[in-house]
């Protein structure tokens, strides 16, 4: 794939948008899983998630990540990292991945 021509031009609004939304879906899953982060975390899932929707509006591919340093991640959180990810529609199972780390993280507290 040509990652030049799936990159979209998309204003800092639409991307705040959009991540409020799905932020708001992943403070519905906390709240469902009993999960609570800090504030630290939740401004560094913050960031993530508008990185994953600026990625999900334009097209920009996510560098290569590999599977072997997510191995000691739950599979509970791997399963909550992948619902948010579905709810972007388009973004390919790596996002989980990275994703998946601030479910984990957030679970110790």
């Amino acid at each position: 794939m040509n990652n030049s021509a799936v990159q979209n031009s998309v204003s800092d609004a639409e991307i705040d948008a959009l991540a409020e939304r799905v932020k708001q879906q992943i403070d519905q899953l906390f709240a469902a899983e009993a999960i609570y982060p800090n504030a630290v975390q939740q401004q560094m899932l913050a960031s993530h998630v508008r990185a994953m929707a600026l990625r999900s509006l334009t097209g920009e591919p996510l560098p290569e990540v590999e599977a072997e340093l997510f191995e000691d991640i739950s599979p509970e959180s791997m399963r909550l990292a992948q619902q948010v990810v579905d709810l972007f529609g388009n973004l390919p199972r790596e996002e989980a991945w990275l994703l998946s780390v601030h479910f984990e993280v957030a679970k110790s507290n």
